[in-house]
């Protein structure tokens, strides 16, 4: 038996097995609290400011910058071993 032919028995397994369950009234009004969509203008006004978004930009290509370094030094340090 191919693994996709188990694994569609397995979920038509499960689908029999396992019933939805309603989350409580109460934890999707909490969530609906906290989950909070600015307006449109607000979004705008964000974009706008220079300062900020350069430095949303700056901080996740340093984070880039930091894991391809890494990454790297792994390949360095792991990596030749296993060439010769």
């Amino acid at each position: 038996m191919s693994p996709e032919l188990e694994l569609d028995k397995l979920e038509a397994h499960l689908a029999g097995t396992l019933k939805p369950v309603a989350p409580p009234r109460n934890f999707i009004r909490g969530l609906r609290g906290r989950i909070h969509i600015p307006p449109r203008e607000e979004i705008v006004l964000r974009l706008r400011d220079w300062n900020r978004l350069l430095l949303a930009f700056g901080s996740v290509m340093s984070g880039i910058l930091v894991i391809l370094t890494v990454a790297r030094a792994l390949f360095h340090l792991f990596g030749r071993r296993n060439i010769a």
